[in-house]
């Protein structure tokens, strides 16, 4: 049983910073793509970046897109989402989730499922960040 632990999330105003950490349980995550994703009250959750553990490979959405980065640190099982020139609509409840590559699925299809379709096998407890001044 995968487990993740998100941190790093806090109050920050308009145009500034924030990383956000998910720590993984399993050591290496070679077999998973992970992803972040954000929820705010009475909307759907959504995905904002998700990232191939084997190769690197990565995507954004379109409102995060030259402003996020996500990366991972695969030794310590750890994948961070950088966010810069934080907006008031940034605000939300930030998840990871994991989703294990399955026979005959090439990455880029698993990147798919995950960030488009939400299909996860795990989530995260999420944290809070808040943009306000």
């Amino acid at each position: 049983q995968l487990q993740l632990v998100e941190s790093g999330g806090d109050l920050v105003q308009p145009g500034g910073s924030l990383r956000l950490s998910c720590a993984s349980s399993e050591v290496p995550l070679d077999y998973y793509a992970i992803g972040w994703f954000r929820q705010v009250p009475g909307k759907e959750r959504e995905g904002v970046s998700c990232l191939s553990s084997r190769d690197g490979t990565s995507n954004y959405a379109d409102p995060v897109k030259g402003r996020f980065t996500i990366s991972r640190d695969n030794a310590k099982s750890t994948v961070y989402l950088q966010m810069n020139s934080l907006k008031p609509d940034d605000t939300a409840v930030y998840y990871c989730g994991a989703a294990r590559i399955r026979e005959e699925e090439t990455w880029d299809l698993l990147l798919a499922r995950l960030c488009v379709g939400l299909e996860t096998d795990y989530w995260g407890q999420g944290t809070q960040v808040t943009v306000s001044s």
